[in-house]
């Protein structure tokens, strides 16, 4: 029997590389609905939505693929009602590809209460049993999967690799993930290594089972499964678990179309954990980093090999009153902006900046109006997938390093106005 993905209808090509023997490059992939050209940023619609921003918007302001939660939407509307709608894109008015991760982020999001952050910093002590103050654990782990209880109404379930590939399947995205286990910072070397053989076996799991449900449901379109690297920010178990994830196949043949690059690592070493996975990792594979969107962040991502990643961040920090402009990130809520009657950035063109104010959106933020988190969305998600359209374009032609030292002289993070 021949892999499954010999003729799914799925692709990566690879463009134009970074030089100085980097991994950094520009491509292309291609799904059954539509492409994607990377590096790219893929905003995140948690629940089959980017929160408080139209799908046809989000391609006005040129997102070139969406990602959906697999776990949420599981719980709510349920797998069946999506696929029965026909698929995540059907279901949510989206006319592009779409990804969906596998459920694994709430193994330890859950689990241990911490915010939904990848990038830590090393902790003094480390602990096993750790949980966030205040929280309460809802997920437990063993080796045949993770159980659970619903944030919503306390119900108990149970996630298993096969039943992650069943719920992604009815969801229908383009690429979906492997069911991994993420781990944070504060776990021991020792927990480490067993959840990266954890992962591995899970990930067998997994393509195993893809293999199966592709041969059963031929009504629908081929769906590419990426497996996730773990590891944290041992050198040893990332190369490690990079390649014995690239040698894995399923019974009759497949093997994984990328690999997801995820887990908790220190924000610093960022590029260098990118770097490790990506000198192990298939070349002529795509590489999605999970859970980045700072500049910084995306510019040593993709210098180390990262093709695509996500974020929640440009609509989670958008609602909250966080604006993202090329000097840092600022408040707008804050008083001095009550008489500001310029755009939120001159040099924008998103539809927020070329129609209303800092003034106004102020007013809209304290008088606790819904269009305040509308707005900045927009400018958000175009910033972030305006910037990433310029790194790939420098890639392109030739001046990557130039725009880089260009782009993050100008950054200077946290900022009370631009």
């Amino acid at each position: 029997m021949a892999g499954v993905s010999d003729s799914a209808g799925f692709s990566f090509s690879i463009g134009t590389r970074l030089d100085g023997g980097r991994h950094g490059r520009t491509g292309t992939i291609e799904t059954p609905h539509g492409t994607v050209a990377t590096p790219a940023f893929v905003p995140v619609g948690t629940k089959a939505t980017v929160k408080a921003v139209l799908p046809e918007a989000m391609g006005e302001l040129g997102a070139q693929a969406l990602l959906a939660n697999a776990y949420h939407l599981y719980l709510q509307p349920g797998p069946d009602i999506v696929d029965e709608a026909g698929g995540l894109a059907a279901f949510m008015n989206w006319p592009g590809p779409t990804f969906t991760d596998s459920g694994g982020f709430q193994v330890m999001s859950l689990g241990v209460g911490f915010k939904k952050v990848l990038a830590m910093e090393t902790v003094d002590v480390q602990n096993d049993d750790v949980i966030a103050k205040g929280k309460e654990r809802l997920a437990t782990v063993d080796d045949e999967g993770v159980t659970f209880r619903s944030h919503l109404n306390g119900s108990k379930h149970r996630f298993t690799p096969e039943v992650s590939m069943g719920i992604q399947h009815q969801l229908g995205a383009d690429i979906m993930f492997a069911f991994d286990e993420l781990t944070t910072l504060m776990n021991t070397r020792g927990y480490q290594e067993k959840s990266v053989q954890r992962t591995h076996h899970w990930a067998q799991r997994c393509i195993d089972e893809h293999e199966r449900l592709t041969a059963d449901r031929t009504h629908r379109p081929y769906q590419a499964l990426f497996a996730v690297v773990q590891g944290a920010q041992y050198e040893d178990l990332r190369r490690k678990a990079s390649r014995e994830l690239a040698e894995i196949r399923g019974a009759g043949g497949t093997e994984f179309d990328g690999y997801g690059i995820g887990g908790a690592l220190e924000k610093h070493n960022l590029g260098t954990i990118v770097g490790w996975c990506c000198d192990e990792l298939p070349e002529d594979k795509p590489r999605h980093m999970l859970g980045i969107s700072e500049p910084e962040d995306m510019f040593a991502a993709i210098e180390a090999g990262a093709d695509t990643f996500d974020c929640v961040n440009p609509s989670r920090v958008g609602r909250n009153g966080g604006i993202y402009v090329e000097a840092g990130r600022f408040n707008i809520d804050t008083l001095r902006f009550k008489r500001d009657f310029t755009p939120i950035d001159e040099t924008c063109d998103c539809y927020t900046c070329g129609h209303y104010t800092r003034a106004y959106i102020h007013h809209l933020f304290k008088a606790k109006e819904m269009l305040a988190s509308t707005l900045c969305t927009i400018h958000n998600e175009r910033f972030t997938i305006r910037l990433v359209d310029r790194i790939r374009a420098s890639i392109d032609g030739g001046y990557f390093d130039e725009f880089r030292a260009e782009a993050l002289g100008r950054w200077k993070g946290r900022i009370t106005a631009p």
